[in-house]
């Protein structure tokens, strides 16, 4: 015989671990104390309930047995005698609104409520128990009411006295006990819960501090610390380590900052006179023999690309230091993109193709407030990005933002295989070429320019990011805002 799993099987305890670590610290903390004022409420509400219960319960049935037995010992007295009858004495008995009285003497039954007349209400077993001479109390129902009937054996008449009590005004209240109960434990869980979200806001409130700073480092802020926590000792340890490490990262961003600037200038010194050099050679190429030229060209483009590469260094390490100079004036946004598409192309090559040039007519003559040099060394690095990697630049555009905002959209597509969506993001970090740059072109790129694109827009108070063009390629979108005379458009 075969067995297969059952579908309904109870979750493992490594999935109910899974589930209780995806919720936050503060969910976590406010589920926390909403259990325990729960299973606080549960436990006080029971104990309470129950000794309520049980003492109202023995109060009713002690006071139900003593009256019985009283008005058995008066019924018995006045019996006795054979003076009055079993009616008049049965009638004239102390009883309790709620309850009856029932006696049995000579074969015959007698009550005082009609309702209970005869044997046809009492228990088969108390009657025949009371009868044989024991007394007996048993509680049982009436149309879904309870009730507890004391039976007293009394031998010197022949007979047995019977009480029956309603206990329909203390099932009431216990009924009313159980739902007060049950009210003050979800009122209490509430409030366990709002104390919990209460107190995980106070307590995360420095965490939140922590997040802030650390979220304004990751953006470049590093002048970011955290206020001294004098009035909290347990809180102090972590607010001077985290200001230290930010204190030391700082220092070591700013060494390596400066490394690469003092690099990138010593290094211009011998570029300049090794490119002095080779311009004396190049005057002279005719003089050399067929392999001398093919090695001199060799070494131009090599040199070309490696005075480039100085120059990116150096213009990412003012950036990194503070130290760039932005000189921001006011143009119009599409002589602007002319302008910046012609000069790109011209560095790029004489005879490289010019891209289709699309230009909003409610933006062509917006005006801008940006860095021109900037600006235009962005389109060059686009212009060449799309030419190493992309086949070329197949259409530049300029229009207004879709969403309303008082800004303008400038994109620059080609005609290239595309970027991977994981690839979009990285190709604006330094020296990142990706796995497409081994497939797409010939791979002359330095791995700084899409950064310099991204440095550059950000210091014009832009945004630059990369997609997909319709059709295939790869589309690079920058956003710059208008000027404030043009915040109408």
């Amino acid at each position: 015989m075969t067995t297969t799993p059952a579908e309904d099987a109870p979750p493992r305890p490594e999935k109910r671990t899974r589930l209780w670590a995806g919720l936050g610290l503060r969910a976590r903390v406010t589920v926390t104390f909403g259990l325990g004022a729960l299973l606080l409420s549960v436990a006080m509400g029971s104990l309470s309930y129950f000794t309520a219960r049980h003492f109202l319960v023995a109060e009713r049935h002690n006071a139900a047995v003593t009256q019985t037995y009283v008005n058995a010992s008066q019924l018995r007295s006045d019996l006795h005698g054979g003076t009055a009858s079993v009616d008049t004495v049965l009638y004239g008995l102390d009883t309790s609104p709620t309850a009856s009285s029932v006696l049995y003497q000579g074969g015959q039954w007698y009550a005082t409520d009609p309702f209970t007349e005869g044997q046809s209400v009492l228990p088969v077993g108390l009657r025949a128990m009371v009868r044989s001479g024991n007394p007996a109390t048993q509680t049982f129902y009436v149309a879904d009411d309870p009730q507890i009937a004391v039976g007293v054996p009394i031998p010197s008449i022949g007979g047995a006295y019977f009480e029956i009590f309603d206990e329909s005004d203390l099932a009431h209240t216990l009924r009313v006990l159980a739902l007060a109960i049950v009210a003050g434990g979800i009122v209490t869980t509430l409030l366990g819960i709002a104390v919990g979200r209460s107190a995980s806001s106070r307590s995360l409130r420095p965490l939140t501090g922590v997040s802030r700073a650390a979220l304004a480092i990751a953006g470049g802020q590093l002048e970011t610390r955290l206020p001294e926590a004098s009035d909290d000792p347990d809180l102090a340890g972590l607010t001077s380590s985290f200001n230290l490490m930010v204190d030391q990262l700082e220092e070591r961003i700013d060494r390596e900052a400066r490394f690469t600037s003092d690099v990138s200038h010593e290094l211009r010194s011998p570029l300049t006179t090794i490119s002095a050099t080779l311009g004396v050679l190049e005057a002279h190429r005719q003089e050399l023999s067929a392999p001398a030229r093919e090695a001199l060209m060799l070494l131009g483009e090599d040199l070309r690309r490696f005075q480039r590469m100085v120059g990116d260094l150096l213009e990412i390490s003012r950036s990194d230091t503070g130290s760039a100079d932005v000189s921001l004036e006011e143009v119009d946004a599409g002589a602007l993109v002319r302008h910046s598409v012609a000069a790109g192309l011209r560095n790029l090559s004489p005879n490289a193709p010019m891209p289709r040039i699309e230009i909003d007519p409610v933006v062509g003559e917006a005006r801008l407030q940006v860095d021109k040099r900037r600006f235009e060394r962005v389109m060059a690095n686009l212009l060449e990005n799309a030419a190493l990697y992309g086949g070329g630049a197949t259409l530049v555009s300029l229009r207004p933002e879709s969403d309303g905002t008082h800004k303008v959209v400038i994109t620059v597509e080609d005609n290239g295989p595309g970027l991977e969506p994981s690839e979009r993001a990285r190709v604006f970090e330094r020296f990142y070429r990706g796995t497409a740059s081994g497939r797409r072109g010939a791979g002359t790129g330095t791995g700084l320019g899409l950064a310099l694109v991204a440095e550059h827009v950000r210091l014009n108070h832009g945004n630059v990011w990369a997609e997909e063009a319709e059709g295939g390629g790869s589309r690079f979108v920058i956003e710059l805002p208008l000027a404030s005379e043009d915040s109408g458009l």
